[in-house]
């Protein structure tokens, strides 16, 4: 057996498919994030054309002038909204910052829900109000999706299928785009500076536009680089660590990183829009009794969500 399991899964035969292509489809989805914690999903409800502009638009944001992308920085936002600058977000364990700039993009609550009060309001760009209106349909279908994933995911678990339905809905997902700079001056770097150093996702889910994908590669279990490809416009998903502590660790949030390009690549920019699945804050991340048993020890302390994303903002210094 290939220790790099990361299949190509259709997302339809799940919504759609027969009891047997439902549970097919659970059971790969799950034997794969406990070997490798990744997998590329078509049939994911975005089409060519929405992710064609999507793409156009990231790059336009980033291409408007410095004084006008610092505008949108609000430092006490710790990064979760809006504009962060170059230099500022560095990788648990690194004490040099990673190669890039980024946009988050928020919940929009809707209906009167206490959630509605827990979060910021998402920044408009002026300058760019497709920016704002194609980022916010992307944000929808990709929750959307990810909900489906979930049930996969309960199912394989032994849980109800809609174990967490309520548990991400109105949840704090996030939808980042980034903007991995150019390198101009390659030899002025450190010599151990990258677009994003090695590390695990926060979050339950994240599913990446694989437009962007190249240059992702995963640590695989022997401890070896693996790049991670994606086909077309697939999504690539891997499992973050707020599911690894529910799960005792049954499901695998694996390291991954963002290497630099080839030397001659460097003066290039490079895109990427991860969408980094959350559930409320208020979310029980206790392990799964059904997790846990003599040769699986309890391995994590109990946390709610909130407090488990407050502590990962401030190890990799968004957060004060």
């Amino acid at each position: 057996m290939s220790t790099v399991n990361i299949p190509r899964l259709d997302l339809n035969t799940y919504i759609n498919g027969s009891a047997e292509e439902r549970k097919a489809f659970s059971d790969s989805i799950g034997k794969a994030f406990n070997e490798t914690g990744f997998v590329t999903i078509t049939n994911h409800g975005l089409s060519k054309e929405l992710i064609d502009n999507l793409y156009t638009q990231v790059k336009a944001l980033f291409a408007l002038p410095e004084e006008v992308k610092n505008k949108y920085e609000i430092p006490d936002l710790a990064g979760q909204r809006g504009y962060t600058g170059k230099n500022k977000e560095t990788a648990k364990g690194f004490k040099v910052p990673d190669l890039k700039e980024f946009w988050q993009i928020g919940q929009t609550v809707t209906g009167d829900v206490p959630e509605e009060a827990d979060y910021p309001d998402n920044i408009v760009v002026a300058e760019l109000p497709e920016f704002n209106t194609t980022t916010l349909e992307v944000y929808k279908k990709l929750e959307s999706a990810g909900k489906y994933l979930l049930r996969a995911i309960a199912v394989y678990l032994g849980l109800n299928e809609n174990y967490f339905d309520d548990k991400v809905e109105n949840g704090n997902s996030i939808l980042r785009t980034l903007h991995y700079f150019p390198i101009t001056d390659p030899d002025a770097l450190p010599h151990d500076a990258v677009r994003a150093g090695a590390h695990e996702d926060i979050n339950l889910i994240t599913l990446l536009i694989g437009a962007s994908a190249d240059g992702l590669e995963l640590l695989t279990r022997e401890n070896k680089w693996f790049p991670v490809k994606a086909f077309g416009e697939d999504l690539v998903v891997n499992v973050g660590d707020m599911l690894q502590r529910l799960t005792n660790n049954k499901l695998k949030s694996t390291t991954h990183r963002v290497v630099n390009p080839p030397r001659e690549e460097m003066k290039n920019s490079r895109f990427s829009v991860p969408f980094f699945l959350h559930p409320k804050s208020n979310m029980d991340l206790t392990s799964l009794p059904s997790t846990i048993d003599a040769e699986h020890p309890k391995l994590y302390t109990d946390i709610t969500a909130g407090e488990y994303l407050d502590e990962r903002l401030r190890e990799i210094g968004l957060k004060k």
